[in-house]
């Protein structure tokens, strides 16, 4: 039989999509506002769609705990607080842990050259006081071993709550990581470098609980 004509069915799953993303990155740069209510018209308007993918990527959003509706009364963007902190980053360096763990074995000594070059970005972001560049040097280096964990449920729960991560680290600028997490990165690459899965995991799992404190006690009242 002949192929289905999906033209329109994925013309209208990429409009989707880019809305998505679109909203996601100004939410979590703060673009959009906590707490600022969303109007379909307004976003129609901005970003130059009809109702339809507008209202898919809100639903997307809602599911990302990015965005609240309550249906007939409001959509706004959500309020981040001290606690959102509290229970996030826990979970976060327990799937890092798990991520170093299963990644330190089979990690090559490009992966390491690698890490290296991101911990030296992650510095030099930290010395010049840039918030932006130090958290991309900071993922580069995580992602090493996300990648290399080779387990797909933990790189796509890590994928899914990055949103809220990156967009807590934006309104946590006040403060940025100091020489208590360079010391962490460095004994990271120290003990993936000699095979230590044990010690390069608790390592991890000691700087994302660190970089929670930080973000949590800037965003309490």
């Amino acid at each position: 039989m002949p192929v289905p004509d999906g033209g329109q069915a994925v013309r209208r799953e990429l409009l989707r999509d880019s809305a998505y993303a679109t909203l996601r990155d100004a939410i979590v740069d703060g673009t959009l506002a906590p707490g600022e209510y969303l109007h379909d018209d307004e976003l129609c308007r901005w970003l130059g769609l009809s109702r339809t993918p507008v209202r898919e990527a809100l639903a997307r959003l809602v599911d990302d705990r990015l965005v609240e509706s309550r249906p007939q009364r409001f959509t706004r963007v959500t309020e981040i607080h001290a606690q959102d902190a509290h229970d996030a980053f826990p979970l976060l360096a327990t799937l890092h842990s798990l991520a170093t763990e299963l990644a330190v074995p089979q990690l090559s000594p490009s992966d390491i050259a690698a890490l290296n070059a991101a911990q030296n970005a992650y510095v030099r972001a930290l010395s010049a006081h840039d918030a932006g560049q130090a958290r991309d040097a900071d993922d580069r280096f995580h992602q090493i071993f996300i990648e290399r964990s080779a387990n797909s449920s933990v790189v796509q729960t890590i994928e899914r709550l990055l949103p809220i991560l990156h967009r807590m680290e934006h309104l946590a600028v006040e403060r940025l990581p100091g020489r208590t997490a360079i010391a962490q990165h460095y004994a990271i690459i120290e003990r993936a470098a000699t095979s230590n899965v044990a010690g390069a995991a608790s390592a991890v799992r000691a700087n994302w609980l660190a970089l929670g404190q930080l973000v949590e006690a800037q965003l309490a009242p």
